[in-house]
């Protein structure tokens, strides 16, 4: 272990040993392994999006030993998806990178900001998971059952020695679409999570939007056109940076932005990122060299 990853590790008062030791087969994983900064693997889009809009594109992405195998090829983190996905692979890959289960879903076709739970602790537990995760949408008419269970979750996961990941996605209830990636509801948003008790915060880049009229004085006399200074409130904003906070990459978008949000979030004091369409839905030649520049771009090398 790393006096960096030690000195993360040691934020985490009344957490077990065994959760820390899971947090630190994902902070010590890797290219990135022992500098605390990360970069995940998430494939929950296929639920989300459906097949054919996530992986048409590069049909090898079909197959989820194909995303196991980029993670490793990589050098990333760790990987994070649904249960059908990770026991696909969970034999073949097995102790080669740590894994997070995503324990709940939802799809393009519903009606609701709500998400239907498609696994269990047991289940992580059984395919040797380090962590559990859970999306959450704050101002959605379902967050309060979602906080409910959530908390539960996380209790028999911190029981069985895994880590607690939280995806916070404001969406619905009074929020207007810009609001959604507003500076002030994403802190919000990162907060609650924190509040919940993540170990792992996953958040979107916020913009310079605010959106609640009862926050406006509170940001007021501040320049928050710069993209980093953004992300150093949202970590602000998680128990002044003693919680882990990586960076969705969002939908597909140009190799520059990815490389320019890697770099404002590393000045702002953020953990990493979590890309994933940015990822599988390149070329794997691409995509590999994409992410060699990132994980030297978070090793202060790009």
């Amino acid at each position: 272990m790393t006096p960096i990853v030690k000195s993360i590790l040691d934020k985490y008062e009344a957490t077990s040993p065994a959760i820390k030791a899971n947090l630190a087969r994902i902070l010590m994983h890797g290219k990135l392994g022992g500098t605390g900064k990360l970069i995940i693997l998430p494939v929950d889009q296929g639920f989300e999006h459906g097949p054919a809009r996530s992986f048409a594109v590069n049909p090898p992405a079909y197959d989820p030993h194909y995303h196991y195998q980029l993670a490793i090829d990589a050098g990333l983190s760790a990987y994070a998806a649904p249960l059908g996905s990770l026991e696909a692979g969970a034999d073949t890959f097995a102790g080669r990178i740590p894994t997070i289960l995503k324990l709940n879903s939802s799809n393009s076709w519903a009606t609701r900001n709500a998400q239907a739970q498609t696994g269990s602790v047991e289940d992580a537990l059984r395919l040797g998971c380090a962590a559990i995760g859970f999306t959450i949408y704050p101002g959605s008419e379902d967050i309060f059952e979602s906080m409910e269970q959530i908390r539960g979750l996380r209790e028999e996961a911190a029981a069985a020695g895994l880590a607690t990941v939280i995806w916070s996605y404001p969406r619905g209830g009074k929020l207007s679409k810009d609001g959604e990636l507003a500076l002030d509801v994403s802190a919000y948003a990162a907060h609650m999570a924190a509040l919940l008790g993540a170990h792992i915060i996953k958040v979107k880049l916020p913009t310079a939007h605010i959106e609640q009229p009862e926050a406006q004085k509170a940001y007021e006399g501040t320049d928050w056109s710069n993209q980093a200074d953004r992300v150093r409130h949202v970590v602000q904003s998680s128990f002044a940076a003693r919680r882990i906070v990586v960076f969705s990459g969002g939908a597909a978008k140009g190799i520059d932005a990815v490389y320019q949000d890697a770099r404002d979030v590393l000045a702002g004091g953020g953990n990493g990122s979590i890309i994933g369409r940015n990822t599988f839905q390149r070329e794997r030649g691409e995509a590999l060299a994409m992410l060699e520049k990132l994980i030297a771009i978070y090793r202060g090398e790009g």
